[in-house]
């Protein structure tokens, strides 16, 4: 009952190291391996222990479970933990067997088994599945159902892989002295081998047809519908008793669409003799529509910011384009008045300038701002230095980018 209290707590939690723990704490699996042990030797004493031991369990871990789930606080919730227990496939079927199967292997040596007992307790999660079970008692039938379903699994197999095993090991037969006795409990137990076998066999083999139905199945509606952008599935109901599966889909399907599918399903080996039936309709759900405005609202909010990147781009070429209007507006008296009183300045400012010449060039460094460069060619008395050029030059190109206010002064010699 604690075990099935943590089990409970770990589940409702989605906490799958505390639902490990729970599996520690009771393993379980003590009455399913008397049961296989009892029927293997022939021992109706163990055999009747043995169940009223797992009876006994199995009913105070499901009220105790049913309890915590019926009265804790939000804990109906169901949780990914509580879903997984409810849907068994062939998996949990080999899970069970081959882990009833070791355990009993290292019952049957000497030495210790701790680590064995720990590793099927985790692998074949008797607990789990019961605290399940009693959710479902408290919330769910069909949770109930499942959960129950996969605990029966688990029990069975592991009392099959058990009865194998001590047959393969040769155990001894228990003898009775009464030899109609031991005949009768012979037979008894022969016919309790064969209850537990048969439906072990029996769910064995429908696991093994169910899962490939469904892989089937799945391939299918991924390969050749949800692949296909013209069809838009609303959801997919398979009939497996009947052989049908219906297909509905938002909006009108063509009849060209629906005999392909129909010959597409024919290459799927489980399910080609299934009958497709699919339905269509002109109506579309809210959330799809509300999906596709969301979509067309983002696209053109994406074409606002373009056309606004471009607006202010022409602005600056604009802005650009204005400037240079203003400087070479075609006032040519005015442009030579100007460049007179320059040159003359010019003159006056440096006796041993002989040639001045200026003129604005338009460059650009990003091919989409422009900026004015302005041009100057000098030419110095022959009897200056080097050294005096390069200092007067420096001295003209100050004094005449504070004449004209323009810093981007280049000097061409």
């Amino acid at each position: 009952m604690c075990s099935i209290f943590v089990a409970s707590i770990g589940l409702n939690a989605d906490s799958t190291a505390v639902v490990i723990g729970a599996m520690l704490i009771s393993p379980l699996m003590g009455p399913i391996l008397g049961v296989g042990l009892s029927i293997a030797i022939n021992d109706i004493d163990t055999l009747k222990k043995s169940l009223i031991n797992l009876v006994t369990m199995i009913v105070l871990s499901l009220m105790a479970a049913f309890l915590f789930f019926k009265f804790f606080p939000s804990a109906d919730i169901m949780t990914n933990e509580l879903f997984g227990r409810t849907k068994p496939d062939v998996r949990d079927v080999l899970i069970a067997f081959f882990g009833g199967a070791a355990l009993i292997i290292a019952r049957t040596k000497k030495g210790t088994i701790a680590s064995v007992i720990f590793g099927v307790a985790i692998a074949t999660a008797l607990m789990p599945p019961l605290c399940t079970a009693g959710y479902g008692l408290a919330h769910n039938w069909d949770t109930f159902i499942g959960a129950m379903y996969l605990f029966t699994i688990n029990t069975i197999f592991i009392a099959l892989a058990t009865f194998l095993v001590l047959k393969i090991l040769r155990f001894p037969m228990l003898k009775y002295a009464n030899s109609k006795k031991r005949k009768r409990i012979a037979r008894l137990a022969s016919i309790v081998a064969i209850l537990v076998m048969a439906p072990a066999i029996w769910t064995f083999v429908e696991f093994i047809k169910q899962t490939g139905l469904e892989g089937d199945y799945n391939n299918f509606i991924k390969t050749e519908v949800e692949s296909n952008d013209e069809l838009w599935l609303q959801k997919g109901t398979p009939s497996w008793e009947e052989k049908t599966i219906n297909l509905h889909f938002y909006g009108e399907v063509a009849d060209a669409t629906i005999a392909d599918l129909k010959n597409e399903l024919k290459n799927y080996e489980k399910i080609k003799d299934f009958s497709l039936v699919i339905k269509g309709n002109k109506t579309r759900s809210i959330d799809k529509i509300s999906e596709a405005y969301d979509r067309a609202i983002r696209d053109l909010d994406n074409k606002d910011n373009i056309i606004a990147g471009l607006q202010k781009q022409i602005e600056e070429l604009q802005s650009n384009i204005t400037d240079l209007n203003q400087q070479f507006g075609g006032k040519n008296s005015n442009v030579k008045e100007s460049f007179t009183n320059i040159s003359r300045e010019a003159k006056v400012r440096f006796k041993d300038l002989e040639y001045f010449g200026y003129s604005k060039m338009l460059e650009t460094k990003d091919f989409i701002k422009i900026d004015t460069l302005t041009l100057v060619r000098l030419k110095w008395s022959k009897e200056l230095t080097d050294t005096l050029k390069s200092k007067k030059e420096q001295e003209l190109k100050n004094w005449l980018g504070k004449k004209l206010k323009q810093e981007n002064i280049l000097i061409l010699k």
